[in-house]
């Protein structure tokens, strides 16, 4: 069973270089602008992760009423998902939506 440790910081995305802030209603754990993430945990908000490689999204699936998220690690090429928020950019996740 995953362990959940609750972890809303704001950061620099290494990937487009914007300010991202905290989202305020649950962790943030992705770039809200690129959609990119950072490979820094095991398990959620560990930070235990050596790898921190740049999580480059590649598609997404529905969740409930919602949807994740499904990213690659640019470093290690483990898979993970994570869900979307409010502020993500939709035009991005539409555009993850589509099969090429």
């Amino acid at each position: 069973m995953k362990v959940f440790n609750m972890i809303d910081e704001e950061f620099i995305c290494e990937n487009c270089g914007k300010k991202v802030e905290k989202a305020k209603y649950t962790a943030r754990d992705h770039c809200p602008y690129c959609l990119y993430s950072k490979h820094l945990d095991i398990n959620p908000g560990d930070r235990l992760n050596t790898c921190q490689g740049l999580m480059k999204p590649i598609g997404i699936e529905k969740f409930k009423d919602k949807y994740k998220i499904i990213y690659k690690c640019s470093k290690c090429g483990e898979t993970h998902k994570n869900i979307t928020l409010n502020d993500d950019n939709m035009d991005l996740i539409i555009k993850l939506s589509v099969i090429e």
